[in-house]
C-alpha cells in the first residue's frame, strides 16, 4: 500500500485540491510540503500531535516537509475555531515559544542532510511594507468570499477584528514565500484550516502562473463530536512537565469504546492489517487495546523507558504492576497538623480535586480512597507514620489517583 492509500485507509484526508496529482506527488516522494504552527504556547500539544504524526508518515514516504513556525502570524492570531480574539504575546515570548516547538518537533522530524527544514515566516512577514503588500497581494482576494470562509464564521458573531481579518492573506502569503524559497508545492493542516490553504494556492496561481496544492487531515474528534486532546484540566501537553507521561498515558488508556479503533488508525504507526484485525475485539479486549494505544503514543512522544513506566504504574492500580512507577505527591512536615493530614487536603495537594470543596463532594458520593479503603468521613485523617516510606495510594474515582508521601 502507497502512501496516500494509507493515509485514506488511516481515515486521515479530508479535503484535497486535486486527488490525481496530490497522489502522484506523495506517493512518489515528489512533494516538498508544510504545516504551519503557531506559537501560542511554550508546548506543542495533542492538537498538533496528527500533523507531527502526517509529517513523519510522509518523509518515511521519501517526501520533504517543511515545519513552519509562525514568529509572524503568532503576532496577529488565527480566528479559526474561535469565539473570541486571543491574547496578544510579546515577541520575547512569541521567540520562547518557537525555541520550545523546535526541541519537541525534532523527536517526529529527522531534520539531519536538509531532509527537513524548520523555517520562521517571521524571517518574511515582519519586514514586509504595508502598502506595497496591499498593491501585491490586495488585487487577489475578493472580501467577499473571505467573509463566507468558515474560518471567520464564528468571529462574524462578535465581531471580527481588522487583525484577525489579515490572518488568511498572511497564510497565504507564506505559502507564496515558501513556494519561491524551497520549492514548496504542497500545504497540509487541519480541516478547519481549509479557506486558507485555497488562498495561498490561489495566489501561488495567480501570481506564478504555477500549480500548488492543499490536504486537510481530518480533525481528531469524539464519537460525541467533541475535540480529543481536551480534559477538565485543560490541554493534554506533549512536554512533559506540563503533562506527565503517565497521564499523558492514562488519556489514552482511558479514550471510549468507540474511539480506540479510530485513534490507533489515525495515531500510530501500526500496520493497518493489525488494527483491522482488532477491529473484531470487544468487550475486554477492548480494555488491550486501550493498552496498546496509550503504550504506542506514549513511546512515541516520551520514548520507550518512559511508556513503559507508565504502564506499570497504570496496571498498579489494579494490583498487577509495579506501584514504583505510580505518579506521586510528596507532602512536607508544613502540610500536617499534630503529625496528620485531613483527606480533603491531600486530595487537593495531590491535585486529585482543584478545591476542597470538590473534594468533599467527592468523599460524600462514595468515590475516594486510601489504600483500598473507601473513604466516608470528610474529617477523615492519615497519620504522618503512614506517609513515610512508600506512603499511601490516594484514589479518586475509577482513573485519577496518585501515591502520595512525606518528603
Amino acid at each position: 500500500m502507497k502512501i496516500y492509500e494509507e493515509l485514506k485507509a488511516r481515515g486521515l484526508i479530508a479535503q484535497v485540491t486535486d486527488e490525481e496529482e496530490i497522489r502522484e506527488l506523495v506517493n512518489n516522494g515528489k512533494a516538498t510540503f508544510y504545516i504551519g504552527f503557531d506559537p501560542t504556547a511554550d508546548s506543542l500539544h495533542v492538537g498538533h500531535f496528527m500533523a507531527l504524526c502526517l509529517m513523519k508518515r510522509l518523509q518515511m514516504a521519501g517526501n520533504k516537509p517543511i515545519a513552519l513556525l509562525g514568529g509572524g502570524t503568532g503576532m496577529i492570531g488565527d480566528p479559526s475555531g474561535r469565539s473570541d480574539m486571543r491574547q496578544m504575546m510579546t515577541v520575547e515570548t512569541i521567540q520562547h515559544n518557537c525555541d520550545c516547538f523546535k526541541q519537541q518537533m525534532s523527536r517526529f522530524i529527522d531534520f539531519s542532510d536538509d531532509k527537513a527544514l524548520m523555517v520562521n515566516n517571521a524571517d518574511w512577514l515582519m519586514d514586509l511594507n504595508y502598502v506595497e503588500l496591499l498593491r501585491e497581494v490586495g488585487p487577489h482576494f475578493s472580501v467577499n468570499r473571505m467573509l463566507a470562509a468558515e474560518c471567520y464564521k464564528q468571529r462574524m458573531e462578535k465581531g471580527l477584528s481588522f487583525l484577525e481579518f489579515n490572518y488568511m492573506i498572511m497564510q497565504s502569503y507564506d505559502f507564496y514565500a515558501l513556494y519561491q524559497k524551497y520549492g514548496c508545492n504542497m500545504q497540509f493542516g487541519g480541516d478547519d484550516q481549509w479557506s486558507n490553504m485555497l488562498g495561498g494556492t490561489e495566489l501561488i496561481r495567480r501570481k506564478l502562473g504555477k500549480d500548488a496544492y492543499a490536504m486537510t487531515i481530518t480533525l481528531l474528534m469524539n464519537s460525541e463530536g467533541k475535540k480529543m486532546g481536551k480534559t477538565q484540566s485543560g490541554a493534554v501537553w506533549l512536554d512533559p512537565n506540563k503533562t506527565s507521561p503517565f497521564d499523558f498515558y492514562q488519556y489514552w488508556r482511558n479514550v471510549g469504546d468507540a474511539d480506540v479503533l479510530k485513534c490507533l488508525r489515525m495515531l500510530t504507526f501500526l500496520p493497518i492489517g493489525q488494527i483491522d484485525e482488532m477491529d473484531r475485539w470487544e468487550g475486554s479486549q477492548l480494555n488491550q487495546a486501550k493498552e496498546i494505544l496509550a503504550y504506542e503514543l506514549t513511546e512515541l512522544v516520551h520514548g520507550e523507558e518512559e511508556a513503559k513506566k507508565a504502564q506499570e504504574g497504570a496496571r498498579a492500580l489494579f494490583s498487577s504492576g509495579n506501584a514504583e512507577n505510580m505518579p506521586v505527591a510528596e507532602l512536607t512536615e508544613e502540610d500536617l497538623k499534630e503529625d496528620s493530614i485531613d483527606v480533603i487536603s491531600m486530595l487537593v495537594k495531590a491535585e486529585l480535586v482543584t478545591s476542597r470543596s470538590e473534594g468533599r463532594r467527592a468523599i460524600e458520593q462514595g468515590g475516594v480512597s486510601v489504600d483500598g479503603e473507601k473513604i466516608t468521613d470528610i474529617h477523615h485523617e492519615i497519620a504522618k507514620g503512614a506517609l513515610a516510606g512508600n506512603g499511601v495510594v490516594l484514589k479518586r474515582g475509577k482513573k485519577k489517583f496518585k501515591k502520595v508521601c512525606l518528603k
